[in-house]
């Protein structure tokens, strides 16, 4: 079907059935996405109060072919929230639905609607002395439906999953504007297709999540936080598998750090205190989540001692307070505001096995340096395989001037990352920007399936349209060229 655009006559029906309020001016950041390499365009902007408000726009837009682009925090980096091409949309932003609806913390669940910002989530969680585990850089803006709807991952999953495993159930409205009542808090329900997991990670291209229900879990007793220096990447690993031996599933955390990174900070963020006086090559920083009774500084001493004999290690700094911990902690979560001061050629989130980290690191410095003079920011999660592989201009030299290689960078990184038999999208989803490389990379048979699922669901296409998934012969992802 062709798609129109979100219009005046559109904006009438809208406020015949909602009232005006419901539609807001179009303000410059819904057209934004945070690397700003794409802008949006939008028909109108809406934010619904209720799920039964959602269910009238999608609905309006479904009988006329107008175009809905769901709406979270807007922190997305694949170009998922915004709409370069095609006619103007409906932009549907849940921000006003933002309420934590109940909370049992005997079962360790949350009710929260998909509005809510990711840190007051957290902030509900601990008000029950609990904790909500998905922990991100952008946790004080982003929105929980957003989470869900990339499956977000973050520095926890080692220990607690994904998105995907943090919720029991949802609330969505589909495409022909049905609500679905999914918000269950069971643990077992083996009633026919599952289209929570369905849904999230769909990123808004099979419907609106509208609301969560979501696991929470104890606080731990005892926390204790590390950075450590290691010689390699496979030092890391193995003393990842130490700490593993060592104290179980009480290793929360586990982030691989390089040099790079560091030297960003003192660059552009020099207020960032550092642990070591001298950025080494490579360390990871760890945290440990114990219950009461076992010390975590007893722990990450015992850990380093092990590692120094496997020559693991060569210096490390245990926090002995909570002011050590935010400082080690900000080291890390202050990488990424760091990364985006000094301007990225070509950013990569991506997976690999994770025995095969070292030699895809070798391969990868090796691959983009004979492409031309650059730095290479390698961090990430190395707990579950998840890095940030990132490629910046040589210092002194900015990014534009890489623009005719941006490509060549993104195609090389990505051809290895297939030969490891890994994940061109490991946390941040594919939205438009990834569209291409799903194609090239995925396996077709998946491709059908997914795309017989979008038709069946959505068979005016007018879901986020462009973003993860294509008709055979759709319109080109934004800034790339079809190839024939």
């Amino acid at each position: 079907m062709t798609l129109v655009p979100a219009d005046n006559s559109f904006a009438e029906l809208i406020c015949a059935q909602l009232g005006g309020d419901v539609l807001r001016p179009v303000t410059p950041q819904y057209l934004e996405e945070p690397r700003r390499r794409f802008t949006g365009q939008v028909g109108l902007l809406a934010l619904p109060r209720s799920v039964q408000e959602v269910a009238i726009l999608v609905r309006l837009a479904f009988d006329l072919g107008v175009a809905v682009i769901p709406y979270g925090g807007g922190t997305g980096l694949v170009c998922g929230q915004v709409s370069p091409d095609g006619p103007a949309p409906l932009l549907v932003s849940l921000e006003r639905m933002n309420e934590i609806r109940a909370i049992f913390p005997s079962e360790n669940v949350m009710v929260v609607e998909a509005g809510a910002v990711l840190s007051d989530v957290q902030a509900a969680a601990d008000s029950v002395d609990r904790m909500f585990p998905l922990s991100l850089a952008a946790q004080g803006s982003c929105r929980i439906g957003g989470n869900l709807a990339t499956n977000a991952g973050g520095v926890n999953v080692l220990r607690y999953g994904n998105a995907r495993d943090l919720c029991l159930g949802l609330e969505a409205v589909l495409p022909n504007g049905d609500v679905w009542n999914g918000l269950s808090r069971l643990r077992k329900d083996n009633t026919g297709y599952d289209l929570r997991n369905l849904l999230i990670g769909s990123e808004g291209t099979l419907g609106i999540i509208t609301a969560a229900t979501l696991k929470l879990f104890p606080k731990p007793a005892r926390v204790g936080t590390a950075m450590f220096q290691v010689p390699s990447p496979q030092a890391a690993i193995s003393m990842l598998s130490l700490a593993r031996d060592l104290v179980g599933d009480g290793v929360s955390t586990f982030e691989l750090i390089h040099r790079q990174g560091l030297q960003f900070l003192s660059e552009v963020l020099p207020n960032v205190r550092q642990p070591f006086e001298a950025p080494p090559e490579w360390s990871v920083l760890i945290e440990l989540g114990l219950s009461d009774g076992q010390s975590p500084s007893e722990m990450l001493e015992t850990l380093y001692s092990k590692a120094d004999e496997h020559e693991l290690v060569t210096d490390g700094v245990i926090a002995q307070n909570g002011t050590q911990r935010e400082q080690l902690w900000s080291v890390r979560e202050n990488i990424p505001e760091a990364n985006r001061l000094i301007g990225s050629v070509s950013s990569h989130d991506i997976s690999v096995p994770i025995s095969d980290i070292p030699e895809f690191i070798r391969q990868g410095n090796k691959t983009i340096m004979d492409l031309g003079d650059f730095r290479i920011n390698c961090f990430g999660h190395l707990g579950d395989g998840n890095l940030h592989y990132n490629v910046f201009p040589a210092k002194g030299r900015d990014r534009s001037e890489y623009d005719g290689v941006r490509e060549a960078v993104k195609f090389a990184v990505h051809e290895l990352v297939h030969t490891f038999s890994g994940s061109v999208s490991a946390e941040h989803g594919v939205g438009r920007l990834k569209v291409h490389d799903l194609e090239r990379y995925g396996d077709p048979t998946k491709l059908g399936v997914m795309r017989k699922i979008k038709e069946a669901l959505d068979p005016k296409g007018i879901m986020n349209p462009g973003a993860v998934i294509r008709p055979e012969h759709g319109p080109a992802a934004p800034g790339r060229i079809a190839s024939g």
